[in-house]
């Protein structure tokens, strides 16, 4: 009964070349799936090779690692239909770009409309294959594509792609101007090390429900190296609802827009992101609709001017928390308090919550809380009363009866947990 029960030996490791037959007979009319990693031998993986090409239409699911020698030779034999194909993995497994192998147009016979799943590593490829419509889940990683050109085409063939995952290939932009594609089925769209992260984005419509994840390694930053050069494009950001700024501090430092139709990730991965420009950037978005707001940073001071303009589209702000820089914070502060602001008008009139993370002071530096209790006064006098205010500061006791004549609750003297507000953004620093 185990011998003849076909499903039980449809996994083949291909070490061996009597046990590859054995399953391969076994698996009788069931699908199969191939995973070959580093064969112990050439004479090995030729007598192999021997065997799978009679077994290439019961292929289910293929993957390959191996060095770009050995891929080129399992290459040469796939070139017959796989039409149970769903998930094809190579990788080349070489460090030099130009040892990469070649993947001809040829493999599969050059169809493969079947797959679901395509991952392709340290490989030379023109994407030359169309009618990609059941692929969903795209990862292109270390690989040389032929032109900016075939990339797109590859996206326009694959209108159902659900994910997409770019990591350290070169794209080349030319002769593409004007041309966009629409991915009405994306989920996921991350970007790694790719170069100018809006030569790709200018050319996609980011759908409702989008998350965008890109990825930097440069010592310099602003947001409008990380989205397309028009907002259009980002369908997934009509209106921005919270705003989660790490600047600097542990790595990863990332900068999150969140809004109800999705969600843009910008990851860092050098030692500071500075604030006012990545600040200054969020002036282009919709934040009439932001809720929370946050910024940790250890860079400053902020100019007043910029932090107004930042703050008085937000509306509709109830949570707002600030923490490592006294500069930056205390130009927040002043922009708060309607008898400091620019404008001498109430900014963010819906604000309930202030948070100090952390200290916000350094070494020998005291905590202002007078601003924030002139800050609170000012608004209370303006029917805004904050209702609550949470420091990690070790408060005076008559500091503290004076701030709780203008806010509902004050919290002080604890650490305060920066996961407790907003939103948990630990996913990212994975």
């Amino acid at each position: 009964m185990f011998t003849s029960r076909s499903s039980l030996w449809s996994n083949l490791n291909c070490v061996n070349a009597d046990k590859t037959r054995v399953y391969l007979e076994r698996s009788g009319t069931s699908p199969i799936n191939v995973r070959m990693r580093r064969c112990p031998s050439l004479f090995s993986l030729y007598t192999i090779l021997g065997i799978i090409p009679e077994a290439i239409g019961k292929i289910k699911s293929l993957s390959v690692s191996t060095g770009p020698g050995g891929l080129q030779v399992i290459i040469s034999h796939l070139s017959r239909p796989a039409p149970l194909l769903e998930t094809l993995d190579l990788d080349g497994h070489h460090t030099e770009p130009q040892h990469y192998p070649v993947l001809a147009s040829t493999i599969f016979n050059g169809d493969l409309s079947s797959l679901r799943k395509l991952r392709l590593r340290r490989v030379r490829t023109g994407l030359p294959w169309r009618n990609m419509v059941n692929l969903t889940s795209f990862t292109l990683s270390s690989t040389s594509v032929g032109n900016f050109g075939q990339l797109l085409d590859f996206f326009e063939s694959a209108p159902h792609l659900h994910n997409i995952d770019l990591r350290r290939t070169t794209l080349i932009s030319g002769g593409e101007n004007g041309r966009l594609i629409s991915l009405d089925h994306l989920e996921r769209l991350e970007i790694d090390d790719c170069g100018p992260t809006p030569i790709l984005l200018d050319h996609l419509v980011i759908p409702v429900g989008a998350k965008l994840v890109s990825h930097h390694n440069s010592y310099t930053f602003i947001i409008e190296d990380h989205i397309p050069r028009s907002l259009d494009n980002l369908k997934n950001l009509s209106s921005v609802a919270e705003i989660d700024l790490r600047l600097d501090g542990p790595q990863p430092r990332f900068i999150r827009l969140s809004g109800p139709d999705g969600q843009l990730c910008i990851i860092g991965m050098q030692n500071t992101i500075p604030p006012s420009p990545v600040i200054e950037s969020l002036v282009r978005f919709d934040t009439s609709k932001t809720e929370r707001l946050r910024i940790d940073s250890r860079s400053g001071p902020l100019s007043r001017d910029l932090s107004y303009r930042v703050l008085l589209p937000m509306k509709n702000l109830h949570t707002l928390v600030l923490s490592r820089s006294t500069g930056l914070s205390r130009a927040f502060i002043d922009v708060l308090n309607p008898n400091t602001s620019l404008s001498k008008e109430v900014v963010c009139p819906s604000l309930e919550e202030l948070v100090f993370v952390l200290r916000l002071w350094n070494e020998g530096e005291e905590f202002d809380v007078q601003a924030v209790i002139e800050m609170a006064a000012a608004r209370a006098s303006r029917g805004v009363k904050l209702g609550t205010v949470r420091d990690h500061a070790e408060l005076d006791p008559v500091d503290v009866l004076e701030l709780r004549k203008h806010v509902l609750h004050v919290e002080f003297g604890s650490k305060v947990d920066p996961h407790e507000v907003g939103s948990d953004c630990s996913d990212w620093e994975d």
